[in-house]
């Protein structure tokens, strides 16, 4: 069974960091886009940052850019997010998804794979 495992999260104070991390298992993502996402209670779900296959093309939310750098290592089966400067409303549960479509800065989620997510407190 295709797994994406969500870790990383935790509680940090405003500006403080964190290192989300999606590994995939019983199947390779190395030739898929992939995004991250999240959602903070009573809210939908919105996108994060998205990176194609290779690495050469990255989109971020208005929200996160200059904050959050979305990175893959395909040896691994890996995508990671690293979270800086974070701010109360980064607060959210975090998923992985693999295998969406991107173009013109728009990441478009594959609705098979997605992680169970990585939950995201920031105090304030």
């Amino acid at each position: 069974q295709v797994r994406l495992v969500d870790s990383g999260g935790g509680l940090v104070q405003t500006g403080g960091s964190l290192r989300l991390s999606c590994v995939a298992s019983d199947r390779s993502f190395s030739a898929d886009n992939m995004g991250w996402f999240r959602q903070a209670p009573g809210k939908e779900r919105e996108f994060v940052a998205a990176i194609n296959w290779s690495g050469s093309t990255i989109y971020y939310a208005d929200s996160v850019k200059g904050r959050f750098t979305i990175s893959r290592d395909n040896a691994k089966n890996a995508v990671y997010l690293q979270m800086n400067n974070l701010k109360p409303e980064d607060t959210a549960v975090y998923k992985c998804n693999g295998g969406g479509a991107m173009t013109d800065n728009i990441y478009y989620s594959s609705h098979i794979y997605w992680g169970q997510g990585t939950q995201v407190t920031v105090s304030s």
